[in-house]
């Protein structure tokens, strides 16, 4: 489903700091001292646990928060933005991030940076950390999140921003691109060139709506054209050359294995090639195989990686565009679709039977 088209532009509300909960309200509800509240915050050892979960439960309920920096207390600007991140290990995220950063420093800010592991609660308490340092702003990877994240977010009047995917709905602001159109897309290539049987190497579907969007546009142009996909040629596995090459070993190992793959991002194409050449299986001879975001990585193999560009660091500039914008009290654009497109290479071709047809 692709996004309605959004407004030209819209404001933020007002930056007014809404009434919040203080220290004193948590002692009171918790039966506590202030004292006791604030070596709760601290981690300190003298706090016994049943006390400090006793501080910590008062805290949720009234989604007190400690504002760490006291220039940002006085000010309302602490001149920072905080970017949350799946992981450090995916080149991707660094190039966005990079981006992202040098945005920000052109206006004076500075990017807090830390990664969650597809663990949405982890994403939550490390959003609580970093509010505590009074940052100005959020950045945040694709769709799927708590929904106690926007809540939190929401009483603190903190603008956010959701990357990597834009919100079908409109709900939140979002940059990214259209991540079923762009497998939909890829998958037709590979029909067109006569494969049936393909396969899939995709990261775990939890907390990862980019996996899912990108697996469904696969099933979406193999169902247009009469096909199905066949669950023992898809493989899930973390996002690392490792994993990528044993996961395609798998493939291999099937009776009837594909013959053709598309990855949902090129280190999986790359482990999936890996696994190709030990095994002594050729590209694109017998296997054909494709990746998403066309990186140095795949560029690089031989045959090069046909992939899909997308655009890694526009994201991350627009992000910080939009929030520098948002903080100013200007007008943004709330929703940015760009495009993606595939990039021809070496490593895909008809499959052996079409071409003796």
């Amino acid at each position: 489903m692709k996004p309605k088209t959004p407004p030209p532009s819209a404001r933020v509300p007002s930056d007014e700091t809404p009434a919040r909960s203080g220290a004193r309200d948590v002692a009171r509800l918790a039966g506590v001292s202030t004292a006791t509240v604030s070596r709760t915050i601290n981690d300190s050892s003298q706090v016994d646990p049943e006390t400090r979960q006793r501080v910590r439960d008062a805290m949720a309920k009234l989604r007190y928060v400690p504002h760490g920096a006291a220039r940002s207390l006085r000010s309302h600007r602490s001149k920072m933005i905080g970017a949350v991140v799946p992981s450090f290990d995916y080149a991707l995220y660094a190039r966005t991030t990079s981006a992202l950063q040098q945005r920000l420093d052109a206006h004076g800010y500075a990017l807090v940076l830390a990664e969650h592991h597809y663990q949405l609660d982890v994403e939550l308490r490390i959003t609580e950390q970093i509010l505590q340092h009074g940052v100005d702003g959020f950045v945040f990877v694709g769709l799927d999140h708590d929904a106690r994240l926007f809540s939190l977010l929401e009483d603190h009047r903190r603008p956010f921003v959701l990357t990597w995917g834009v919100d079908p709905l409109q709900r939140h602001p979002s940059i990214g691109f259209d991540n079923q159109a762009a497998t939909d897309e890829m998958t037709r290539h590979l029909i067109a060139l006569g494969h049936r049987r393909i396969g899939l190497l995709s990261a775990p579907l939890e907390g990862n709506d980019r996996a899912r969007a990108r697996g469904a546009g696969v099933r979406a142009a193999l169902a247009d054209s009469g096909l199905a996909l066949d669950e023992q040629c898809v493989q899930y596995a973390p996002i690392s050359l490792k994993s990528a090459e044993e996961a395609m070993g798998k493939l291999l190992d099937l009776p009837d294995p594909p013959t053709a793959v598309v990855s949902t991002n090129d280190v999986f194409a790359v482990g999936a090639m890996m696994a190709c050449r030990a095994r002594g299986v050729r590209i694109p001879q017998d296997i054909s195989i494709t990746g998403v975001d066309n990186t140095d990585l795949g560029a690089t193999q031989t045959p090069g990686l046909t992939s899909i560009r997308t655009p890694i660091t526009e994201i991350g500039d627009a992000a910080a565009a939009q929030l520098v914008a948002r903080l100013a009290g200007k007008p943004f654009e709330a929703f940015q679709m760009f495009p993606a497109e595939i990039v021809h290479r070496g490593s895909t071709a008809k499959p052996q039977a079409a071409k003796r047809r």
